[in-house]
C-alpha cells in the first residue's frame, strides 16, 4: 500500500506540473486569446461584447485568480466552453476521445507484437547477416516521418494492392492502416531495448547452465529469457504513450479520422486555449495512469522487485 501510495503522489506532482505549464503557456503568455478570437471585424462584435466574453472566461481576473480558477474547474470537470463555437469542451473531448483511444491500443499492442516479432527473430536467426538486417529494423523504422509512412501505405496497400479500402471503409478495415502508420515507428524503440536486453540475458550464468541441460534456444527464449529481458521493455511501452497524441495528430489527418489528434489541430489553428489546455491535461492524466500501471505491474513480473516494493 505504501508503495502504490508513493507512486500515486508522484503522478498527483506530474499532473500539477503538466497543468501548470499548461496554464502558463497558454493564458499567462503575452496576448489574449479572446482578443485574437474576437477582434476580427468581420465577427461584428461590439466593445461591450467583447468584454463581457472576456468576463465570461474569466480572462480579465488577476493571473493567480485564473490559476485557482482553472485548476478547481478541472478538478470538478468543469472544462470550460469552447471559444471557436462554445460547445462545452468536455462534449468535444468525450466525443473525440474513443476514437482516439481504440486508435492508441491497437496502435501500442500492434507496436509491441511488432518489437517482439523483430527481436526474438532477431536472437533466432541462423544467419549473421539475417541477425543484422533484423536489427537494422527498428533504426528504419524511427526514420521514418510518421505522414510519409501513411501516404505510402495508403498508395501501396489502398491504391496499388487494393487491399485495404481507404474511401468509406468498416470500422474495423478503417483501423488497419492508420493502426499500421502509428505502430510502426512507435515499435523501433521498444525492438532496440528488447534486443540489447536479450543479448545481456543470453550472457547471463543461469542461462549457461540451462543450456548445458539440454534446453533448446526456443525453450531458453520462451521460458528464461523472455521474462527478464522484457521488464526494460515494458517501462519504454508505458513512457510511449507521452508520444501517442503527438503522433495521433499526423495519423488522425492522414486518414481524415475524427479524435483528440483532429480538434487538437483544429484548436491550435483556432487559436482555442480552452481546448488545447484540456487536451493537454487529458494527455497528462492518460500518461499517468498507463505508467502507474506499469509501475504496478513490475512487482509481478520481478521477485525481487514485490520484496523490496514490501519493504517500503
Amino acid at each position: 500500500m505504501g508503495y502504490l501510495l508513493k507512486r500515486a503522489g508522484q503522478g498527483a506532482i506530474v499532473l500539477w506540473a503538466a497543468f501548470t505549464v499548461a496554464f502558463i503557456l497558454l493564458q499567462a503568455l503575452p496576448g489574449d486569446a479572446i482578443m485574437n478570437r474576437f477582434l476580427n471585424p468581420d465577427l461584428g462584435l461590439t466593445s461591450e461584447q467583447i468584454s463581457q466574453l472576456r468576463q465570461s472566461y474569466g480572462v480579465g481576473a488577476p493571473l493567480w485568480q485564473q490559476y485557482f480558477h482553472s485548476a478547481w474547474a478541472f478538478l470538478t470537470g468543469d472544462l470550460g466552453n469552447s471559444l471557436e463555437d462554445g460547445t462545452p469542451v468536455r462534449l468535444l473531448i468525450e466525443g473525440a476521445l474513443p476514437s482516439t483511444a481504440v486508435l492508441a491500443a491497437f496502435g501500442l499492442l500492434f507496436a509491441i507484437l511488432l518489437a517482439l516479432a523483430v527481436a526474438f527473430l532477431s536472437a533466432l536467426a541462423p544467419f549473421a547477416w539475417l541477425r543484422n538486417l533484423l536489427q537494422s529494423l527498428p533504426s528504419l523504422f524511427i526514420a521514418v516521418p510518421v505522414f510519409w509512412l501513411g501516404i505510402m501505405l495508403i498508395q501501396i496497400l489502398s491504391f496499388k494492392l487494393r487491399l485495404v479500402s481507404i474511401i468509406n471503409p468498416g470500422p474495423v478495415e478503417g483501423l488497419v492502416l492508420p493502426v499500421a502508420t502509428l505502430a510502426i515507428p512507435l515499435s523501433a524503440p521498444l525492438a532496440q531495448v528488447l534486443v540489447r536486453s536479450i543479448d545481456e540475458t543470453l550472457l547471463s550464468p543461469f542461462i549457461t547452465v540451462a543450456a548445458a541441460k539440454g534446453a533448446s534456444r526456443v525453450r531458453l527464449l520462451v521460458h528464461e529469457v523472455a521474462r527478464n529481458a522484457v521488464l526494460p521493455a515494458v517501462t519504454v511501452a508505458g513512457l510511449l504513450f507521452g508520444e501517442l497524441i503527438g503522433s495521433a495528430i499526423v495519423t488522425e489527418t492522414v486518414y481524415g479520422r475524427v479524435g483528440l489528434g483532429r480538434i487538437t489541430e483544429a484548436a491550435v489553428k483556432a487559436q482555442d486555449a480552452p481546448v488545447v489546455e484540456a487536451v493537454v491535461l487529458i494527455s497528462a492524466i492518460v500518461f499517468v495512469v498507463v505508467n502507474l500501471i506499469v509501475d504496478l505491474l513490475y512487482p509481478l513480473l520481478d521477485a525481487r522487485l514485490r520484496t523490496r516494493a514490501a519493504a517500503i
